[in-house]
């Protein structure tokens, strides 16, 4: 279930394994955020300052410091070998911009839902887009200043996850933090193949 081939060779002459990852989530979550702390080129962002038309019509609730938003898709890139490199596309988080999430997600080995507990609802989304399409995701709630206020079964309850989703902590600001909830999402959608 790769996303496409590469005609890259790297420098030990192996063609790569190209792997297409969504990172995904309400408005305000951190997306832009972990893709640029974990792309190892400068990645592509479509940030757009936010105007008046958005007031009425965005949840700014805990984000009202928030200056820019996603308009489009951030896109990334990690090498985790010299076999296999993910690409990483970040969708826009407003629900005005959510027609294009069909197409981001098309040919996606996995999802990331990344998940702030402060708005807990900006998640439901994100978890029925990928659950209606059958596509492997794991949760990623992401520690603003570094605390997280709730435990894992707390945030598996009230996001109403399968036993079997992986719920990670993370500060998608660390580029390890990042590159780990990658790591766990990789090896969930590799089990998730295996077993069928």
């Amino acid at each position: 279930m790769a996303f496409g081939g590469s005609d890259q060779v790297s420098d030990t002459g192996v063609i790569p394994t190209s792997i297409k990852i969504v990172v995904a989530g309400g408005f305000g979550v951190g997306k832009t955020t972990m893709v640029n702390s974990v792309s190892e080129i400068p990645p592509l962002r479509t940030e757009e300052v936010l105007t008046e038309a958005g007031v009425g019509v965005d949840d700014m609730m805990g984000i009202e410091s928030k200056e820019t938003t996603t308009v489009a898709l951030d896109f990334g890139r990690i090498t985790i070998n010299p076999r296999v490199v993910l690409y990483l596309f970040g969708t826009p988080g407003q629900n005005r911009f959510w027609f294009m999430w069909d197409e981001l997600a098309m040919g996606a080995l996995g999802a990331i839902v990344l998940v702030d507990t402060r708005r807990l609802d900006s998640s439901f989304p994100s978890i029925d887009f990928f659950e209606h399409r059958n596509i492997p995701f794991i949760v990623a709630v992401n520690g603003f200043e570094g605390t997280w206020p709730h435990t894992e079964e707390q945030v598996r309850q009230a996001l109403d996850l399968d036993d079997t989703v992986p719920i990670i902590r993370c500060d998608v600001r660390e580029r390890e933090s990042s590159k780990d909830v990658l790591v766990e999402l990789v090896q969930y959608t590799m089990n998730q193949l295996s077993a069928v």
